[in-house]
């Protein structure tokens, strides 16, 4: 059965090794999508009045919330029986363990400070920052895949893939569904959507709904944590957090387009819309 099927090979997480250099593909994951977001960010800041030196404080704090909420939502959302057991297993990073969920409570932290700073409602700061998200998405499914890890269901789909780290049966790819799906399709909606001027807030519910919606349909075809058993035997925990991303942002879509506020620049006229 194995031998009718692709088996990806063993790949070191590690680019290179030059002593205490090391580089993780995870990290390069990160990094990548981290530049390209600050590319596409500037691009777009003519649209907002704010400065390169703002949009770069934006985007570092930002990277920050992804990394310790990543990691915090992790331990706290997956692993917090270990955790009560060895506290000091919040902090062995280099055991791994993100979680996207808790890197968007991080995210959304950053922004509202950000928001602050600025002096701009939260919900501008968020629709500005939305369509870059799917960026890191995607680049972090490459890193998943890269390193065999959340790796799919067992299954006998033509496309299977047989993982060294999950024995001999052959897997869906739910990696390479999560980049599609996540990373790339999302951004492809986010980034047109978000070309023409919207109500504030539609574009960050477009973005909970969207990735809520994704995360939620890929998560079947998703091997689940082994130690977590799965609700109602049907939905695994990633379903279950999505579930409030998919109301929430369905929510907030129709909040936004019945408060109709249209944020410009104070520079700029609005010709539609409230102006904020």
């Amino acid at each position: 059965m194995s031998q009718n099927y692709y088996t990806l090979p063993e790949i070191d997480p590690a680019i290179f090794n030059l002593g205490v250099l090391s580089p993780k593909w995870y990290g390069m994951m990160y990094l990548v999508g981290f530049v390209a977001a600050w590319w596409l960010a500037n691009r777009r800041l003519e649209r907002t009045g704010w400065s390169k030196e703002q949009l770069s404080d934006m985007l570092f704090w930002g990277f920050l919330g992804v990394i310790i909420g990543g990691r915090l939502g992790y331990v706290m959302f997956y692993q917090f029986g270990l955790f009560l057991d060895d506290p000091l297993y919040l902090f062995r990073i280099n055991e791994g363990g993100m979680s996207f969920h808790g890197g968007l409570l991080g995210v959304l932290t950053a922004l509202w400070l950000s928001a602050r700073r600025l002096k701009v409602p939260f919900l501008v700061v968020g629709d500005f920052i939305a369509p870059l998200v799917p960026i890191g998405l995607g680049a972090g499914r490459i890193g998943n895949f890269i390193n065999s890890e959340l790796w799919g269901r067992t299954t006998d789909v033509p496309w299977a893939i047989i993982f060294p780290n999950a024995g001999s049966e052959p897997r869906h790819p739910s990696q390479l569904y999560e980049f599609a799906l996540e990373g790339v399709l999302l951004f492809i909606i986010l980034w047109f959507y978000s070309r023409k001027p919207r109500p504030i807030g539609a574009i960050s519910g477009t973005f909970l709904l969207g990735y809520g919606s994704f995360r939620f349909f890929v998560e079947f075809f998703r091997q689940w944590d082994s130690h977590l058993d799965l609700y109602l035997g049907l939905f695994s925990r990633g379903q279950m957090l999505s579930m409030p991303m998919i109301i929430i942002g369905i929510l907030m879509i129709v909040w936004a387009y019945k408060q109709n506020r249209i944020y410009q620049p104070k520079t700029a006229n609005s010709k539609q819309g409230k102006k904020v």
